[in-house]
């Protein structure tokens, strides 16, 4: 019987396949897929942990004193039934390969498939005994993880390694696969980059959290906040996933599965058609230039802006080379290689590397599993993250900026800082960049020119615009965090997204005032936000007077054309009254022609 479940639109477009569940947070694994060639080698990593186990088990039924609990020895037994259970690890192999899924991937979704028929058993007995699954399955996982210490396996040693080596259809089966989850971390978004999954469902989340932004940025349909959708789909059903409306559509019929093919051709058509614009130069009816930049993740994403059309990067977030490393930090020296790799790849335009904005929804994995929760329960978004962090870590951030300082030799870098809101932040990382610039100097390292700019993210950063601009070369304004910040919202937290709202008068009159400031001061100034690669937001950020976009590659072709159809002197003479208007999308909707149904970000 078909099944629609709705929640909150995040990347557009259309994708159809079979459904893949990953594990919930109880469980929490590394996924990845494994090359062809590795299949055995897996297999042999998953018998090798149950061998493990089994000894563990063995070991304690013998060491148990004869005066001990009969009921220990008997759930001891159970544990050893289940660990050789056929259910459990002969189908975690079949995970492994049919899917080409790493082993601990397997255990998960097996774990997964099995905890449902546990839950839906009339016997009460019998329904307790998930706990001890779970229980097999955890030491499983610990083995597997001990067995993998020190050896290079999946994205563990290297996000590149994990997105690289699959392609789509590079494994078992032919029908394409949709990713189904309870959330999906940004870290974990990533090492699904470029590989088998044509669309993605979560069960929470916001339209701007950084699943739904690395989502977009892989410009495939997605889905959060669906609530329930990791309970109600099951592994390898038929899946929908209606970006546009936000709905999902599980085992529709085959009049519903024809109508969503056909949109996904017409999708494909208009893709076509607006990647003739990538090399058009973004100019408006009236003659006023406006650049185009990109928002990226990692080194290897520069190759991609410039073949969208990007005239340079404008958002480089340098906390994904933090990420997927086991808790350890980057080095200089790899940080370094990723910055020049950037740099290099981008032929002498500009690259602004944000310094690391960890925190709030993209946390380190060094951190212990308590002080993740108790970071999550005290509201991470207000806490020690971005500059604040890389503040209280000096010895971290001023590697950091060697690294980025050193690749300035190499190109055209300019330097972003996250979250300032006190002059003495500013104060603390000027006095931090002068060190690492002179540490470099002492020891002889060329360095290039570099421009130093802050994210206007924080409302108190632009009501003080002034006195940032009187140390910054240039300002870049993050509306994700304004607007969360702003509105006091958890851009994450599905449950008040219908409040996240970027035509509130109050963000639109912040991202005005800093554009009108930063101009009059002489200095450029940049939207990096998902505001800027929202369509229904051009017109009326060109009417503000802004200049320069950045935003993921695959939005630039859309945002292009609609600058190209746009005159900013007809708009600025209606910028007025939007701003002043109590209901500013609706104003706007009447002075440009826009219906809010074009608006993603609404």
């Amino acid at each position: 019987m078909s099944l629609q479940i709705f929640g909150l639109a995040v990347s557009r477009g259309v994708a159809i396949g079979r459904a893949v569940l990953v594990a919930s947070s109880r469980v929490d694994v590394d996924h990845y897929f494994i090359d062809a060639s590795r299949t055995p080698a897996e297999l042999e990593r998953l018998d090798a942990a149950r061998a493990a186990v089994n000894a563990e088990f063995e070991t304690l039924k013998r060491d148990l004193r004869a005066d001990a609990p009969a009921e220990i020895a008997a759930l001891l037994d159970v544990h050893l039934m289940l660990l050789h259970d056929e259910l459990l690890i002969g189908a975690a192999k079949q995970w492994i390969t049919e899917r080409h899924y790493n082993a601990e991937w397997a255990l998960s979704a097996q774990l997964e498939v099995l905890a449902r028929q546990f839950d839906e058993m009339d016997d009460a007995y019998l329904r307790e005994r998930k706990a001890d699954l779970e229980q097999v399955v955890e030491r499983l996982l610990k083995a597997l993880n001990a067995s993998a210490n020190g050896a290079l396996h999946g994205p563990v040693a290297s996000v590149a390694t994990a997105s690289s080596a699959i392609q789509p259809r590079d494994f078992g089966g032919e029908d394409p696969l949709v990713l189904v989850a309870s959330d999906i971390s940004p870290a974990d978004m990533l090492q699904f980059k470029r590989s088998v999954f044509t669309g993605f469902v979560t069960d929470v989340g916001g339209k701007t959290s950084h699943t739904a932004i690395v989502a977009r940025s892989l410009d495939i349909p997605a889905v959060v906040g669906a609530r329930q959708a990791s309970s109600l789909i099951r592994q390898d059903d038929w899946v929908i996933i209606d970006g546009d409306a936000g709905l999902v559509i599980v085992d529709p019929s085959p009049i519903v599965l024809e109508e969503y093919r056909f949109r996904q051709r017409q999708s494909e058509l208009e893709r076509q058609r607006l990647s003739r614009l990538r090399h058009t130069p973004a100019v408006t009816l009236d003659g006023e230039q406006v650049e185009l930049l990109a928002n990226i993740e990692l080194p290897g994403d520069a190759p991609g802006a410039l073949e969208s059309g990007a005239q340079g990067v404008g958002l480089f977030r340098s906390e994904f080379l933090f990420m997927n490393r086991n808790g350890k930090l980057p080095t200089e020296e790899e940080q370094f290689e990723s910055y020049r790799a950037a740099v290099e790849a981008m032929h002498g335009l500009p690259v602004t590397i944000r310094t690391v904005d960890i925190g709030a929804d993209k946390p380190l994995e060094r951190l212990t599993a308590q002080e993740l929760k108790h970071e999550s329960m005290l509201n991470p978004a207000l806490g020690l993250r971005a500059i604040r962090w890389s503040l209280s870590e000096p010895g971290m951030f001023r590697q950091q900026l060697r690294a980025i300082l050193r690749a300035s030799a190499f190109g055209h870098v300019r330097l972003l800082i996250p979250m300032l809101a006190h002059l003495t932040e500013i104060r603390q990382t000027f006095e931090a960049i002068n060190q690492a610039r002179q540490q470099l100097l002492d020891a002889g390292q060329q360095l290039g020119r570099i421009e130093i700019g802050a994210m206007i993210e924080v409302p108190a950063a632009a009501l003080m615009l002034p006195t940032f601009l009187r140390h910054f070369d240039f300002v870049s304004i993050g509306t994700n965090d304004l607007i969360q910040y702003a509105l006091a919202i958890d851009r994450a937290d599905e449950g008040v997204a219908h409040l996240y709202d970027p035509w509130h008068p109050a963000i639109l009159r912040l991202v005005a005032d800093t554009i009108h400031f930063a101009r009059l001061a002489g200095k450029s100034v940049c939207v990096c936000g998902e505001m800027a690669g929202d369509t229904a937001f051009t017109e009326i950020l060109l009417a503000m007077g802004l200049r320069s976009f950045s935003m993921h590659p695959t939005q630039i072709a859309s945002v292009k054309q609609r600058i190209l159809r746009a005159d900013t002197r007809r708009l600025q003479a209606k910028v007025h009254d939007i701003l002043a208007s109590d209901d500013p999308e609706r104003a706007a909707k009447l002075a440009f022609g826009e219906s809010k149904a074009t608006s993603l970000a609404a």
